[in-house]
C-alpha cells in the first residue's frame, strides 16, 4: 500500500478512535462559549469515591448564589434547625397608673421574617400590642425606639456594587428588617419616550423623594434600576420601561425598614388606644440603660427560613443569617466576623477554604470566590453530617421546584437532583447532589464565569454535561 494512503488511513482512525473515546468533560470545557471562559467542574461519587469529572477543580471564580451553600450549611451546623430569631420589646422607665414615664424600645437580632411575605406570621404588631397592654400601658410619654445596634452600621456591603445596591434583591440589612426590605413604586407607564409618572409606593413612606429618570421605551421587560443609601429617604430612578402599560411596579429597597416599623407599630398602638406622647426613632449604637424586658417575640423555626433562602435564593433572608452567624464572636455583628465565623465552622471539616473569598452570605458580591473542590467537599461532608436531611430539604429539586423548576425539566434527571444554583449575566453554577437509580449519590459542582453566550445557553449546555455523566454511569 501506498505510504502516504497508509499514515492518512492511521491518521483518520486515530481521529475515529479520539472522538469516541471524548468524555462528557471533553466536549464541555471545548465548547466554543466556554473557550475564554473561567470554568470549574468537580463530579465525584460519594458511594464509591470515584472521580467522575474534574476540571480546574481549584480554581477560584464567583459563584453567584451557590455561595449561599456556605451561609445555609454553616447556619445548620453551629445553630441547629430549631434556631429562632428574637426581637424584644423593652421599657427604660416605670409605669404607674397606666402610664409608662420613660421609652418603649423594639431590639432586634436580625429577623427577616418580620412583615414578611415570605415566611412568618403577618399578624405579629397585633401581638406585640398585646404584650404592650398586658405590662399595664395605656399611655407613653417618651419615644417608640428602633434599637438596631446589633448590626454594625454597614446596612450595605461595601463589597457590592453600585448596580445592586438599592434594588429589592440588595437590600440594606438591618437588625430590625421590616417587610422583605422591599418598595414598590407605582409608575405610570405612558408613550415611547416620555419619562414614567411615580404615582405612589406600597408601603406609604412620609418624605420618601424620587429622582426619577426611568423612560418609557418600545422593551417588554423591567429594564429599571432604583438606586439609593441606607437611612436616606431619596431614591434614584434610572433604566426603562415598558411603554403604555398603565400602572406598571418596579422594586427597589425601603430606605429606613427599622424606622417604617416602629412607625406602623405607634400606629396599631395608637389604635388600640394606647397613646404616645413621643415620636419615632432609630437608635444605632445602645447602651442598654436599665431596661425592662415585657415581651420577646421570636422567629418561625431558622430551618423554614433557610428554605427560603436555598429553594427561591433569597438574598435578604441570607444576608440576615449571614450577619447573625458574627454573634459567635462579638456584637455589633459584623460582615468580617460573620466571615471568619464560616471559616471556623469548616476549617476542621475538610473543607479547603483557603483558595475561598467570603465577602457576603448570597453571593452578591463579584469578589465573592469559590471553588468546585470546596462545594464538593461541602457537600460531601453534609452527606453524612447529623443535618443532612434538613439541609436536603432546603434545596430545590430538579424540574420540580424552586429555581430548578425548569433545570433538566423533562429530562431522565428530573426529580433526581437537588442543588442550588447561582446565575448573573456573566455567572453560572450549579452545586448538589445527584441520586442514581441504583441509590448512588453523587456531588457536583460546576462554576462558569465570563462564557460569551447567554446566561440560559450555559445553563443548556451544564444540563448536557450532567445528562451525559448521567447516562454514562447508568450504562
Amino acid at each position: 500500500m501506498n505510504k502516504k494512503i497508509t499514515l492518512l488511513l492511521l491518521s483518520l482512525c486515530s481521529l475515529t478512535t479520539f472522538a469516541q473515546s471524548t468524555t462528557p468533560l471533553d466536549k464541555f470545557v471545548n465548547r466554543p462559549s466556554l473557550q475564554s471562559a473561567g470554568v470549574s467542574v468537580y463530579v465525584k461519587s460519594l458511594s464509591t469515591q470515584e472521580v467522575l469529572a474534574a476540571h480546574n477543580i481549584k480554581q477560584t471564580l464567583a459563584p453567584a448564589s451557590t455561595q449561599k451553600l456556605l451561609t445555609t450549611t454553616t447556619a445548620l451546623e453551629i445553630l441547629g434547625p430549631d434556631y429562632r430569631f428574637s426581637t424584644y420589646i423593652e421599657i427604660d422607665g416605670k409605669i404607674d397608673e397606666g402610664i409608662l414615664y420613660g421609652n418603649l424600645y423594639v431590639r432586634g437580632t436580625g429577623d427577616p421574617t418580620l412583615g414578611s411575605q415570605q415566611v412568618g406570621y403577618q399578624g405579629f404588631l397585633n401581638q406585640w400590642v398585646k404584650a404592650v397592654r398586658n405590662a399595664g400601658i395605656r399611655q407613653i410619654t417618651g419615644d417608640i425606639v428602633a434599637d438596631v445596634s446589633f448590626f454594625d452600621g454597614d446596612a450595605i456591603n461595601p463589597r457590592w456594587i453600585w448596580e445592586d445596591i438599592g434594588n429589592y434583591y440588595a437590600p440594606g440589612i438591618y437588625a430590625l428588617p421590616y417587610l422583605d426590605n422591599t418598595l414598590n413604586i407605582q409608575l405610570r407607564s405612558r408613550a415611547v419616550g416620555t419619562v414614567a409618572e411615580v404615582v405612589k409606593t406600597l408601603p406609604y413612606i412620609d418624605g420618601i423623594e424620587f429622582e426619577n429618570h426611568i423612560r418609557c421605551t418600545e422593551i417588554t421587560y423591567d429594564g429599571a434600576f432604583v438606586h439609593g443609601l441606607p437611612y436616606q429617604n431619596r431614591r434614584y430612578l434610572v433604566g426603562s420601561i415598558p411603554s403604555n402599560q398603565g400602572i406598571f411596579g418596579v422594586k427597589g429597597d425601603i430606605p429606613n425598614p427599622p424606622l417604617l416599623l416602629i412607625t406602623h407599630f405607634k400606629q396599631h398602638l395608637q389604635a388600640a388606644n394606647i397613646t404616645v406622647d413621643g415620636t419615632e426613632r432609630v437608635m444605632t449604637e445602645s447602651t442598654f440603660p436599665q431596661r425592662e424586658l415585657i415581651y420577646e417575640y421570636q422567629s418561625e423555626p431558622l430551618i423554614k427560613i433557610l428554605k427560603e433562602v436555598n429553594q427561591n435564593s433569597n438574598n435578604l433572608y441570607a444576608e440576615q443569617v449571614f450577619r447573625l452567624l458574627a454573634s459567635k464572636i462579638a456584637v455589633p455583628c459584623t460582615i468580617n466576623n460573620a466571615s471568619l465565623i464560616v471559616r471556623s465552622c469548616w476549617r476542621n471539616r475538610g473543607v479547603n477554604l483557603n483558595q475561598c473569598f467570603i465577602e457576603d452570605g448570597s453571593g452578591l458580591s463579584p469578589q465573592d470566590g469559590l471553588t468546585a473542590e470546596a462545594l464538593v467537599q461541602l457537600l460531601q461532608f453534609m452527606n453524612k453530617s447529623t443535618q443532612r436531611q434538613n439541609f436536603i430539604s432546603t434545596l430545590p429539586v430538579a424540574g420540580q421546584s424552586g429555581t430548578l423548576r425548569g433545570f433538566l425539566a423533562g429530562t431522565p434527571m428530573q426529580g433526581k437532583v437537588c442543588a442550588k444554583s447561582g446565575t448573573t449575566s456573566k455567572i453560572k453554577s450549579y452545586a448538589g447532589y445527584i441520586t442514581m437509580p441504583n441509590s448512588e449519590v453523587i456531588a457536583f459542582a460546576v462554576i462558569v464565569n465570563n462564557a460569551t453566550t447567554k446566561s440560559r445557553n450555559v445553563q443548556s449546555l451544564i444540563e448536557q454535561l450532567l445528562l451525559e455523566i448521567y447516562k454514562q454511569e447508568t450504562r
